[in-house]
């Protein structure tokens, strides 16, 4: 089974940018779909981003014009490259492609 590892996490300014990355264990070529989700603390995760093999991309209304979602089938990563941020996106943020990631942590300070 794949597993996917994320990274890029971290603590930013609000305005700043971070760019997280999703490695896979295996051929990300082999997903229609890979997706990235947030979760804030008690809440359920909510959708993000998703990039298809078709390399279309489709984004929560929160982030569109803000947010990129990129695949690099070559290195089996899909990156969500994050600008303009705010203290509302403060969250752990998953990578998804049938199976989740561990998380990774982002805080936006104001």
């Amino acid at each position: 089974q794949v597993q996917l590892l994320e990274s890029g996490g971290g603590l930013v300014q609000s305005g700043g940018s971070l760019r997280l990355s999703c490695a896979a264990s295996g051929k990300i070529s082999a997903f229609e779909t890979m997706d990235w989700y947030r979760q804030y603390p008690g809440t359920e995760r909510k959708f993000v981003a998703t990039a298809t093999k078709a390399d279309r991309a489709f984004y929560a209304d929160s982030v569109k014009g803000r947010f990129a979602i990129s695949r690099d089938t070559a290195k089996n990563t899909v990156y969500l490259q994050m600008n303009s941020l705010s203290p509302e996106d403060t969250a752990v943020y998953y990578c998804h492609a049938h199976v989740w990631g561990k998380g990774t942590l982002v805080t936006v300070s104001s």
